[in-house]
């Protein structure tokens, strides 16, 4: 190679190189970071002072943004809303001092991407340069709220709300802090979760959903933390748990609140060191997580009550997340509706159908206490009744007075139960039985599992664990 093209060659890759915006008033910081950053190939550029830092940010794109807490002329909570206003799409990670745990958690809830302690940890240094710059593409809000390419569901809607909750979503997906999802049943939290996960840096890794009221108390350590071969009778091979299974990914608790209180503790010691041991094992291993929770019930009042640990809810709810109800949005029913009516049309191999106006009205009008996932219920129920391409009001079988069902009634109807001279297996009857009175349970509570629990005289773990093993949980 001639001295030209070498010259070349290292020009074309310096012009690649990331730009890293470093702003510090400490010179043996600056270059500690200055050449960390640069052996990694990145183009470094240092900056003073708040001032200093905005016309740099003015003068020149970067790919990241580096700030201490502490500036002469103000501080980096400034320099992360300055970011935050002017380069949405500019990550920026602050770097705070040792023990001061309410800086970085200010940080994150201005829109930081991530933090690190003094003395800072070059390997975490790297990890988070790393992870800043897989960060995938903004989505612009004028794009399209289904994927094309991909089957899976979106946030469906063109409301102020679900504009709004698209927005947030985008925000929060270019963070690492945890997010508590606060929302009724069936709004939709899981979804939420797997889009701030897919558009995050943590994309590529996996993304671990569990349902903490579906798991038996005694089984939640091994479920959660996995065991080693061997550790106790049953135990006929190593078992990962939860977290290794999340690492480097997301972790989605969803209904934590349903976690006991042995658990919690547990729980936050995990979140608190990001270290986990196997049962079995007398080792700790350092585990790279983000959590993400949700659940319907108010953790506040479950604080008060003594249901829950203020510690945890601290460590969970670093950002907050509030899913709106499906009654809070009624103009976009019509097109969440008939998209639901168009795959469920699509995966039973029939032609797509459509709604009358009249049967699109009486959508709209109804309050939907179980949200989008009654709302599938609705139409699939509807689907497997009508034989007929357009969907009418009559096919609907959703009376204007279904909004006055009486939520507290005890007794659950049984015209509908298994015969007992039907012929099947006792086990089969007893599920039968048992998955009948569930699914009235559930829509006597309009979709409630709470009140469909009380109903039934269980507890709401219980009801749950149930489900699960009937298989009601994909339906119900």
């Amino acid at each position: 190679m001639s001295i030209v093209n070498g010259r070349n060659a290292v020009a074309s890759r310096k012009n690649t190189s990331p730009n890293i915006l470093i702003v510090d008033d400490e010179p043996d910081i600056i270059e500690l970071l200055e050449l960390t950053l640069a052996r990694m190939g990145m183009d470094v550029v240092s900056a003073r002072s708040l001032g200093e830092a905005k016309d740099r940010l003015q003068s020149k794109r970067f790919q990241l943004c580096l700030t201490d807490m502490r500036l002469p002329d103000g501080d980096g909570l400034d320099l992360v809303r300055f970011i935050s206003q002017s380069c949405a799409d500019l990550p920026v990670a602050v770097i705070t001092a040792h023990g001061t745990a309410e800086n970085a958690v200010a940080a994150l809830k201005a829109g930081a991407f991530d933090y690190l302690a003094k003395p800072v940890s070059l390997k975490q240094l790297r990890d988070l340069v790393k992870s800043a710059l897989s960060l995938p593409p903004m989505v612009a809000q004028s794009a399209p709220v289904v994927q094309a390419q991909s089957n899976r569901r979106m946030l469906l809607g063109e409301s102020q709300p679900m504009r709004q909750l698209r927005a947030t979503i985008d925000k929060l997906s270019r963070s690492q802090a945890a997010v508590y999802i606060n929302g009724e049943s069936g709004s939709g939290k899981e979804l939420a979760a797997r889009m701030i996960h897919e558009r995050s840096a943590r994309h590529q890794q996996p993304f671990i959903a569990v349902n903490c009221g579906a798991i038996p108390e005694n089984l939640m350590e091994s479920e959660f933390f996995g065991y080693k071969k061997g550790a106790f009778t049953g135990a006929e091979k190593d078992h990962d748990g939860f977290f290794w299974a999340a690492n480097g990914g997301t972790l989605f608790l969803d209904e934590v609140a349903d976690l006991p209180l042995a658990m919690q503790v547990k729980l936050l010691r995990v979140i608190q060191e990001k270290q986990v041991r196997r049962i079995g094992e007398s080792q700790e291993k350092n585990v790279d997580v983000r959590i993400i929770s949700a659940t319907h019930k108010g953790l506040s009042q479950c604080i008060e009550n003594g249901e829950f640990r203020q510690d945890l809810y601290y460590r969970l709810n670093v950002i907050e997340l509030n899913m709106p109800a499906l009654r809070e949005m009624r103009e976009d029913i019509p097109l969440i509706a008939t998209t639901i009516l168009g795959k469920l049309c699509r995966d039973a191999t029939r032609p797509v159908g459509d709604f009358t106006k009249g049967a699109l009205a009486k959508l709209m009008n109804y309050d939907y206490p179980g949200n989008v996932r009654e709302l599938e219920n609705i139409l699939e129920r509807t689907l497997a009744l009508c034989g007929e391409v357009q969907i009418g009001e009559a096919e609907l079988q959703l009376p204007a007075a279904a909004r006055e069902v009486k939520l507290s009634t005890p007794d659950i109807p049984t015209a509908a139960l298994p015969d007992p001279d039907s012929g099947l297996p006792l086990q089969d009857y007893l599920d039968q039985l048992e998955k009948d009175s569930i699914v009235k349970a559930l829509n006597l509570s309009r979709y409630n599992r709470t009140k469909a629990a009380k109903t039934l005289g269980i507890t709401v773990r219980s009801l749950r664990y149930r489900m699960e093993r009937l298989g009601l949980n994909e339906n119900a």
